[in-house]
């Protein structure tokens, strides 16, 4: 089995259980907690992710360095020297954000947040444990070094003792909001602990200690400052939704699309696998300047990425009302989240199919274009969600994000198609996109048309199933390279 395809497989075993662990036990904590308090929740996820700009870029330029160092020989000084210079600024600008969050926790509380049934003392204790919580963050580079497989088991036993035991905290300790967050700020400490331990352990070995080296950076700077535009632009754009609604919204109606908001987010929990498993490979041919085997391996990756995205999207579109209740039992949140879902839906779809194109662009350490195209998109995208959750609450924000991916691949793809892989474009379009796309469509809209779905709680979970199965089948046979690779493998498995 190739390095790529073991490493895909780890990533999505990994990342796919940690997505159902994590959605399967939301239900329980809005049953301990109450929807308000899970909006408070949603905004802590909203947090994590805007303030992981502490990583200033280093997780990516580690590793695509490290991916570079690894086709070199002699290269063990430099990766020990260049991780412990990056480790060390990283730890000092995460202590730094977990003390400034925790001092701004009691003006966040009282003038941001709209608690009705929360007080501003325990949403204040909330915000400053969440804080340090944050702190504890780790540049994942360990996967640079092909070491996807024991960094998903390490994931996946770490979240599944985070949630689980957040379960049973809020079941037999104490059903409070300080106490779920004081058990995710443990399990964070453990888990970046665990996480350097195995990073370190995984470099090869070299004749002297690591050391502080700020020269190492000479090579790397202008490719991490590109990274860190990036990361603040990206962070803005998926992030930049929930800090508006949730000074506009109560919150609990701002809990409803933030429930709705983590299901759509599931799919990230498939983009980023294959992302990453790719990336490496990606900065190695072009290295090699192997254009030819490039451009193959591109449109592989992004027919896989079509095909696993697709149907799942078109389930979360199509069926959402019929998700939501038979997920959460509760006729009301399915009725206030079911439209929000599936718009977001829609455009975290968008925003997967386009990941592997701007994966290319950092493969060639081509950053300005993403930061130009993501900059411009900021500038519009306040005023706008502003304006459409003012007059259409979360659905106006839901319409904003379809719209904002939908300009992106028109755009943005296009023009850089116009530098990397000239030429390839239409292939894109005609191969990797589009087949996958309308036999998804087609099939789930005739699915939803044709065949009604019970509304009666889990009634209608073997109907989703076979929906789901069904466009996945269709994707499949769509996408010409994953057709390929599929009539090859079933053959020689069935023997």
């Amino acid at each position: 089995m190739s390095i790529v395809r073991r490493n895909i497989i780890a990533n999505i075993a990994g990342r796919g259980w940690a997505a159902l662990l994590s959605l399967a036990v939301i239900p329980l904590y809005i049953h301990f907690l109450g929807i308000e308090a899970f909006g408070l929740i949603g905004f802590f996820l909203s947090l994590t992710l805007i303030l992981s700009l502490l990583d200033l870029g280093l997780g990516t330029t580690l590793n695509r360095q490290f991916a570079q160092y690894s086709m070199q020989s002699g290269k063990a000084q430099e990766m020990r020297d260049l991780l412990r210079t990056l480790e060390i600024i990283y730890w000092l600008i995460g202590i730094a954000i977990g003390v400034t969050m925790t001092a701004l926790a009691p003006a966040i509380a009282a003038y941001w947040l709209k608690p009705q049934q929360l007080s501003i003392e325990t949403a204040t204790q909330a915000l400053a444990m969440m804080g340090i919580a944050i702190a504890f963050q780790w540049p994942r580079a360990l996967m640079s070094l092909q070491r996807h497989v024991a960094f998903n088991l390490l994931s996946s036993i770490t979240g599944t003792v985070n949630n689980l035991g957040g379960v049973l905290i809020l079941w037999l300790v104490s059903p409070t909001l300080q106490a779920y967050v004081a058990w995710f700020m443990a399990i964070s400490l453990v888990d970046t602990l665990s996480t350097g331990l195995l990073l370190w352990r995984s470099l090869p070995k070299a004749p002297a200690r690591a050391t502080f080296r700020p020269q190492a950076l000479a090579g790397i700077w202008r490719f991490a400052a590109g990274m860190t535009g990036i990361s603040v632009m990206s962070i803005i754009l998926t992030q930049l939704d929930k800090l508006i609604l949730v000074k506009v919204l109560p919150l609990d109606a701002f809990g409803y699309y933030s429930l709705a908001s983590r299901v759509a987010g599931g799919l990230s929990y498939l983009t980023g696998p294959v992302c990453a498993a790719f990336f490496p490979r990606f900065s190695q041919l072009v290295a090699r300047n192997d254009t030819q085997e490039l451009a193959r391996l591109y449109h592989r990756a992004c027919q896989l990425m079509s095909v696993l995205i697709m149907p799942l999207a078109a389930v979360l579109t199509l069926f959402s009302y019929e998700l939501l209740l038979v997920w959460t039992q509760d006729r009301s949140i399915a009725e206030n989240g079911h439209l929000v879902l599936s718009l977001l839906a829609v455009g975290t779809a968008l925003n997967a199919v386009a990941s592997l194109p701007h994966v290319l662009q950092l493969a060639y350490g081509w950053t300005r274009l993403a930061l130009v195209g993501n900059t411009a998109a900021t500038l519009l995208l306040g005023p706008l969600i502003y304006f459409m959750s003012i007059k259409y609450g979360g659905v106006g924000a839901a319409i904003v994000w379809v719209t904002l991916n939908a300009l992106y691949i028109g755009g943005v793809v296009t023009f850089m198609h116009r530098r990397l892989l000239r030429g390839e474009l239409w292939r894109w379009y005609r191969h990797d996109i589009g087949p996958p796309l309308f036999a998804t469509a087609a099939i789930g809209s005739l699915w939803n048309l044709l065949i009604p779905t019970p509304e009666s709680g889990w009634l209608a979970v073997p109907e989703l199933m076979l929906a789901l199965i069904a466009m996945f089948a269709a994707a499949v046979v769509a996408a010409p390279e994953i057709r390929s690779l599929t009539t090859r493998w079933l053959p020689s498995h069935s023997k």
